[in-house]
């Protein structure tokens, strides 16, 4: 017989506790103000931590800003991949993955751009760097899938192609040019560039 999962300890569960309040501030903080006004002793004190003790769960600002953006992503590839499996097309499923990731970077455009540039300049020994590209490896398993499903190409070549639609999304979304566009411009734009090297 199974047993049942021993319950976190103390703590543990002080320290997902001080992590969930973090979070919550650096989310808070990061949405009304932007990535670049905020401080890290501004969020340590919404968090009621001291700065040293924030530290300990990111060292840097940016892996703040990794932490927050990393379960939005998520939350978004998720919906993607259940709205692209009820797609019917090729182009119209590889849209309807990327379309909520899209969404969740353009909601504050600076900080969705800072975490582009932090998911592929930061350190990725960082654990919160570390799971950022985690989630683009399963965002390009989940499109590499869509590719065999609606085309001959066998895997390999889905997953190079899928890694290609990839970085068109990241480069769209975080240039300097498209930082004034609406979310509906910059999947405009990816649609065009996708439709040159998706598979008749």
């Amino acid at each position: 017989m199974p047993t049942a999962p021993q319950s976190l300890g103390r703590r543990e569960r002080n320290k997902q506790a001080k992590l969930e309040r973090i979070t919550a501030a650096a989310s808070a903080l990061f949405a009304e103000h932007g990535v670049d006004d905020v401080t890290t002793q501004q969020i340590a004190e919404a968090a009621d931590i001291g700065a040293g003790t924030l530290f300990l769960y990111a060292k840097t600002k940016g892996e703040l800003l990794l932490l927050v953006q990393n379960t939005l992503y998520v939350e978004a590839l998720e919906r993607g991949h259940a709205a692209a499996s009820a797609t019917a097309s090729l182009p119209e499923a590889v849209l309807a993955l990327i379309t909520p990731i899209v969404e969740c970077n353009r909601t504050q455009v600076d900080n969705g751009r800072t975490y582009l540039r932090e998911m592929v300049f930061g350190d990725p020994t960082e654990p919160h760097h570390a799971e950022a590209l985690s989630i683009v490896a399963r965002t390009d398993e989940a499109m590499a899938a869509i590719l065999t499903k609606h085309s001959s190409v066998d895997e390999p070549q889905a997953l190079e192609l899928a890694r290609v639609i990839s970085a068109v999304m990241f480069v769209t979304m975080a240039a300097s040019v498209n930082a004034g566009s609406s979310t509906e411009e910059i999947l405009s734009s990816i649609r065009s560039q996708i439709a040159v090297i998706l598979p008749r």
